[in-house]
């Protein structure tokens, strides 16, 4: 090897087969200037050049000895349109000729199996998460023609199909047609490697329906469910390779900070709860039943799924001082096709945490005091659940989130009814959240009460915490002082 910047010493020298060539020079790995793929390995076959681009120099320079051993070891030709040894070449044909032999799995048959192997352990969420990952790219993976249904149609025909207790039933007339067009029109999971094709899964990945860019946070969780299932492809042996991985990731905006913007303060969240008891008739109690469970979202910071699953024997409520409620599990609300009980609330334990695991919050008087009001009027649902709808049964987030609403329109002034103010009831959550990390309760201990660790806490709420720049303030003018800058 030359110690320039090719090498090309050690061939044999002779006639090599057309399309061949023994004239190879190999160049050192430099740098490109890209960020993605920062590392380039050139090469000349019978003066045409040939190269690749790596993330790592250690991917450059292996390359680099794989061409090496084959120009100085092996004394093999070079396909000169290619560039590539021989005995890749060779290989490539074969493989293709398997490819061949043995057409790649279709796409909708391999998203059925691949959920269907997961569908055991996962969750209710976590099933409809990939449901709608895996729907959003198959409208890139099926063919379009004459007759081809609209986007909407084949969505919702493949959140069916791929459902497994729909296997082999018929589809509903509603989702007829565009069912047997994702079954019959689907690509080959092999077409991902075609660029356009997968230009195209980007897209779809990125956008929503009616062609605006979708949230960040829906954008990650179909890439997720994307990339998950093209692992498993390629531990199958369906794919050589997860092609998403080539792709550079799309920086997207991120909602996990809290907006300042939908915090209530004090009087606002007693005027929220006093209007939920005024929406609805007063003898039907709807508005009246969940004042109580808007204000354990207010007052203890719980989810509004953990809400819903709060039970009377978890509940220590003294006549004076402060109660407790012991969280153990949440009430997630799916689709019933999703659950395995059918039912449209899940039956989950605490969020990140052990199935058995549970979560004791300590809650203020105020709570305890509107808990006991509350238990007292309605008394407890099926199961002993605090709450309860008229029949006895799980509320519905349906249900709040209309009562929630109608209460917002009671309790805030017009220009504020359009405001992100309150505009969800979670806000109520982060609202008590900031509440204590304002009032100086140390981050581990707020963490703690709320179910999250101490970096989301700090992370989400950070710039919800009053009084730091005042604070930050005063320490640069203090040191600006001691320097004499400042009389």
């Amino acid at each position: 090897m030359s110690t320039g910047n090719d090498t090309s010493a050690g061939r044999p020298r002779g006639s090599a087969r057309p399309g061949y060539s023994f004239d190879v020079k190999l160049w050192k790995v430099s740098k490109t200037g890209r960020k993605s793929r920062p590392w380039r390995l050139r090469w000349v076959v019978a003066g045409r050049v040939h190269g690749d681009t790596f993330t790592t120099l250690a991917l450059a320079e292996s390359r680099r000895s794989e061409l090496w051993q084959a120009i100085n070891r092996r004394g093999e030709a070079f396909e000169i349109e290619s560039g590539l040894p021989e005995s890749e070449v060779r290989a490539a044909a074969e493989a293709a000729d398997t490819a061949g032999a043995e057409p790649s799995l279709r796409w909708f048959e391999f998203c059925r199996k691949y959920v269907g192997g997961r569908w055991r352990t996962a969750a209710a969420k976590t099933r409809e998460g990939m449901a709608d990952g895996l729907a959003a790219v198959t409208l890139a993976m099926v063919k379009r023609g004459d007759g081809t249904p609209d986007d909407e149609s084949l969505r919702l025909a493949f959140r069916w199909g791929i459902v497994p207790a729909n296997e082999g039933e018929d589809p509903p007339a509603k989702v007829k047609a565009a069912y047997d067009w994702v079954t019959t029109a689907d690509r080959s999971l092999g077409d991902l490697a075609d660029p356009e094709v997968f230009e195209d899964v980007l897209y779809r990945l990125s956008y929503k329906l009616d062609g605006t860019p979708a949230a960040g946070d829906t954008y990650k969780r179909r890439r997720r469910a994307l990339n998950t299932a093209l692992e498993h492809a390629v531990v199958v042996g369906e794919l050589p390779e997860n092609p998403l991985q080539r792709v550079r990731r799309k920086h997207v905006g991120s909602n996990e900070v809290v907006d300042r913007r939908v915090l209530v303060n004090g009087i606002q969240a007693r005027q929220l709860l006093t209007a939920v008891s005024y929406v609805g008739s007063w003898d039907r109690c709807r508005g009246r039943r969940l004042v109580a469970f808007f204000a354990v979202l207010y007052y203890a910071g719980l989810r509004p799924a953990e809400a819903v699953g709060l039970r009377l024997p978890d509940c220590h409520l003294p006549e004076t001082g402060w109660g407790t409620l012991t969280l153990r599990e949440t009430r997630p609300v799916s689709g019933r096709q999703w659950t395995d009980s059918g039912e449209r609330h899940d039956r989950r334990g605490l969020k990140a945490r052990g199935a058995t695991s549970d979560r004791p919050v300590p809650i203020p008087p105020v709570l305890v005091e509107i808990l006991r009001a509350h238990l007292a009027e309605f008394g407890t649902g099926k199961e002993a659940r605090v709450f309860g709808n008229e029949r006895g049964g799980v509320v519905g987030s349906s249900t709040y989130w209309r009562v929630w609403e109608e209460a917002r329109t009671y309790a805030l002034p017009p220009d504020r009814v359009d405001s992100p103010l309150a505009g969800r009831p979670y806000d109520l959550r982060h609202a008590c959240i900031t509440r204590w990390l304002n009032a100086g309760v140390p981050i581990a201990e707020v963490a703690r009460r709320v179910g999250n660790s101490p970096e989301v806490i700090h992370r989400r709420y950070h710039g919800c915490i009053d009084g730091h720049e005042e604070a930050a303030n005063a320490k640069i003018l203090s040191s600006l002082q001691e320097d004499g800058d400042v009389p």
